[in-house]
């Protein structure tokens, strides 16, 4: 039995979800990917990998069935493709978002780190080019992808994407997958 189907059983749901809370998860799950693209500027070959090495091809099986995946946020521009995101699915992005992130802990440690320091020297995150490259992609992500975009000033979604480096942090951790999910749970059921 591959190690992922273990780790999906981990993600247990104590209650069913209506539809504003799945629309709720699902926003959220991609907002989680887009900041691990931003930070790490890894593409769907790089999720498609990581499904593949998690066992998760019956879930996430190419381009087109992520691409699906990701279109179901419902704050998304493009209407084609849509489907319903099911919580397998959704356990499997979130074993994927994770695997990628313990991959890529140190840069995203190194980021965090530098965050931290421009917090403590009271100096604005995108003084720092490492800082200022990955709000600036996560801002550049979001617009492209995003109907929502002129509700957000750039200003708002670069604190949004400080917010999400120091959790993605979190998620790259040995029980990330865990953390991650009851996030998304918790965030779900309080919106």
């Amino acid at each position: 039995m591959p190690a992922s189907n273990i780790k999906l059983e981990e993600l247990a749901l104590q209650q069913s979800l209506e539809l504003p809370q799945l629309d709720n998860m699902k926003t959220q799950l991609d907002l989680v990917l887009l900041g691990l693209e931003a930070i790490t500027r890894l593409g769907s070959e790089s999720m498609l990998q990581a499904a593949k090495e998690l066992g998760l091809e019956a879930v996430v099986a190419d381009r087109v069935s992520l691409w699906r995946l990701r279109q179901s946020n419902p704050q998304r521009k493009s209407s084609g493709g849509r489907k319903k995101l099911d919580i397998e699915e959704g356990r499997a992005l979130v074993l994927i978002a994770c695997h990628l992130a313990k991959q890529e802990q140190a840069k995203i440690r190194e980021a965090v780190g530098v965050l931290e320091d421009t917090w403590r020297r009271d100096r604005l995150p995108q003084q720092e080019p490492v800082l200022a490259d990955y709000t600036d992609r996560f801002v550049e992500l979001y617009q492209d992808r995003m109907e929502d975009v002129p509700t957000f000033p750039p200003e708002q979604l670069s604190k949004a994407a400080c917010k999400l480096l120091t959790d993605l942090l979190f998620y790259s951790g040995p029980n990330g997958h865990q953390y991650l999910w009851s996030s998304l749970l918790h965030r779900s059921l309080s919106n």
